[in-house]
């Protein structure tokens, strides 16, 4: 799964410890072994972060440039414009929730072979969907990304983030 996830050689880029702290959601064991709670906020944190950034990156729709050309009003005014500034506009249209929508992500942990390797214990074993199996995989696909943060560094996770996650997801990232 790590390689699958990270790419050839992952599986050695933690320590077997972090891996298994990293799929462990706090039901497993009434969390005496240690869960990945603070891992899934740190990697939540940056996953976020990179999609804020490829939207702003991301080149503006034909109707946001329109509307921009058509800003002039009666008196001949015309809105402060800097290239630095283009991007901003994507933020209002896309949001970053409905790209990073728990359903989506639970669907390409799914890929990645996540959801057979967490350690978790279901509420309803008989009902997975009711016992918020995707928020559990979410939680582990973050802690994932928040290890790899801790243990090779934020250029790294970032590097995950845009191919592993984001690309599959079907942002632009450039």
């Amino acid at each position: 799964m790590y390689n699958l996830f990270l790419g050839p050689g992952g599986d050695k880029w933690l320590s077997i410890e972090v891996k298994w702290l990293a799929v462990t959601h706090k039901s497993f064991d009434h969390g005496r072994r240690g869960f990945n709670d603070r891992m899934a906020f740190l990697g939540k944190r940056i996953v976020q972060l990179h999609t804020t950034l490829a939207i702003i990156n991301s080149p503006t729709s034909t109707s946001q440039k329109i509307s921009a050309t058509a800003l002039t009003d009666i008196a001949e005014r015309t809105p402060f414009t800097h290239p630095a500034l283009v991007g901003l506009d994507n933020l209002s249209t896309t949001k970053v929730d409905e790209i990073l929508d728990k359903k989506r992500l639970a669907q390409l942990a799914n890929r990645y072979g996540l959801s057979s390797v967490i350690r978790w214990k279901p509420k309803k074993a008989d009902n997975l969907a009711g016992s918020g199996i995707e928020t559990v995989v979410t939680e582990a696909l973050y802690a994932i990304v928040g290890a790899v943060a801790l243990s090779k560094g934020g250029a790294v996770a970032a590097t995950i983030v845009r191919e592993r996650i984001l690309q599959p997801l079907g942002l632009v990232v450039g």
